[in-house]
């Protein structure tokens, strides 16, 4: 094995010298593994490395390796400036980088909140940058405009203790005590909903819920913002709205908790903006009144649940079973809607709906001049002289029918029967009530008494289509039961 080394005095003569080769080109190839105790006694032959100007055989061999020339100070200064421009350039987007992300997640820290009120001190001095420096003082200006942490904070709702306190007087809980048939056995409920008082006359306290809070019920009752209790009764409802009108008497309510309660203030839902506070009052799950908070998610959201469908407000504020027919307010205190759990339901989180209440007034206002209806004892009880069926959302999908009870038969001689009931009609509306089921029907005239004289709206079959009317009819007594047809 060799190791070359260039000839670097001149021209050499290809031959062996102590079995070292030089070849003609100039160059010494070193056998050193042949050179035995020579070679130990040399080690710079064994590792193939001559000292300065070392001179074998006819060959010069110059192995002296080349030093680095050592750096001047101003090219020292110039590298450490280069490195630092490139650390600024690094430095400086990662932290533009940062505060371009944290004003897409609306994070403002202290160290942008000064340097923002910075800017906005140094505004006057911007317009006073060079021309070519314009568009940056452009960019500082629009920095400038943006408001200081604080000033943000200041539109968080994080305290709505005087808020509740104004409201919780004008918000009730409601207790529905119905029952169902369960095949022969008459099974009790009970359920527990929301209201709001809404008005008052010479002889009533007027609470407005939801409709599906009172429907189907064999007694309600509500229960004041101050423990205490009294019996309350249907005055009116809309069950396409899903809205009601409830009544108190005043003869019912204690002076002390006369004092204590106050009408609610009704507010604009249509001047609602998207992010705007909301706040939640209701008997959530039936435990008594309680607070939820959050914002304005969506206006105008359309909905369409069983056989309610409208224009709702949307909300990120808890609405949970219980709160229905509550009060959703704005951070004035004032109702800017009715809180409706069954709209929303349980199948997401943070998504809940209200009526609008500037829909739902002139619904209310109508509802409110209604007779308030009491229970009539049997004996004199008014009847159709029908027989109904309630159809299912399946039956009414599938075949196109109208909501409303089936007439599946009349009465020979009978109330309806008299006053042009047919079989085949649909009942969609009783003394102006939205009438959805059989079982609703029997319980609307549980209210009313023989020889009432009764509004009663139908869909009558027509080819393919069905035809509105209104058919007026004095119910009868039991007698008007007779033979079907």
């Amino acid at each position: 094995m060799y190791d070359e080394y260039t000839n670097t005095t001149g021209n050499a003569t290809e031959g062996t010298d102590n079995n070292n080769v030089v070849g003609n080109d100039g160059t010494y190839r070193v056998n050193y593994r042949s050179q035995g105790t020579y070679a130990q006694s040399h080690p710079e032959y064994y590792n193939g490395v001559y000292g300065s100007g070392m001179t074998y055989g006819n060959v010069s061999v110059d192995t002296t390796a080349k030093k680095k020339k050592p750096m001047s100070t101003f090219g020292k200064i110039c590298l450490g400036a280069v490195i630092g421009i490139i650390f600024g350039i690094c430095a400086g987007g990662g932290f533009l980088a940062v505060q371009q992300g944290s004003r897409l997640l609306g994070i403002t820290t202290q160290s942008q909140s000064s340097t923002v009120a910075a800017t906005q001190t140094g505004r006057n001095s911007y317009t006073a940058v060079k021309e070519s420096n314009e568009k940056k003082s452009s960019e500082l200006e629009q920095v400038a405009s943006i408001p200081s942490s604080t000033t943000v904070a200041s539109t968080v709702v994080t305290d709505v203790t005087k808020v509740v306190e104004k409201v919780m007087p004008s918000i009730v809980s409601i207790t529905n005590k119905g029952s169902y048939n369960y095949y022969y056995y008459t099974v009790p409920s009970e359920s527990s909903g929301s209201g709001i008082i809404m008005g008052s006359n010479d002889e009533e306290l007027l609470i407005v819920t939801n409709y599906h809070v009172v429907a189907d019920n064999d007694s309600l009752s509500v229960a004041f913002a101050d423990g205490s209790e009294a019996e309350a009764l249907i005055k009116g409802s809309d069950s396409s709205r899903d809205l009601a009108v409830i009544a108190v008497r005043l003869e019912d309510i204690s002076d002390s908790t006369i004092g204590n309660i106050k009408i609610a203030a009704m507010g604009d839902s249509e001047s609602l903006k998207v992010g705007e506070p909301a706040i939640a009052i209701g008997n959530a799950l039936g435990y008594g009144q309680s607070v939820t908070t959050g914002v304005i998610s969506a206006v105008n959201r359309e909905m369409e649940m069983e056989n309610t469908k409208g224009t709702f407000i949307q909300t990120d504020a808890a609405i949970n079973p219980g709160n229905s027919g509550g009060a959703l307010l704005n951070i004035n205190g004032e109702v800017i809607g009715i809180n409706s759990n069954k709209i929303g339901g349980t199948s997401v989180e943070g998504m809940g709906y209200a009526i609008p209440i500037s829909a739902a007034k002139p619904i209310i206002e109508e509802l409110m001049q209604k007779t308030t209806r009491t229970l009539v004892d049997e004996d004199d009880r008014g009847f159709l002289g029908i027989t109904g069926a309630t159809l299912t959302q399946q039956e009414m999908m599938l075949y196109g029918y109208p909501e409303g009870v089936y007439v599946a038969n009349v009465n020979d001689g009978s109330a309806a029967d008299q006053g042009g009931l047919q079989k085949g009609d649909f009942i969609t509306a009783f003394d102006g009530e939205s009438v959805t089921s059989m079982e609703g029907l029997q319980r609307m005239l549980m209210y009313y008494s023989a020889g009432d004289e009764i509004e009663v709206e139908i869909m009558r079959p027509s080819g393919n289509s069905y035809k509105e009317m209104t058919l007026t009819i004095t119910l009868g007594d039991k007698s008007v039961l007779g033979r079907t047809n």
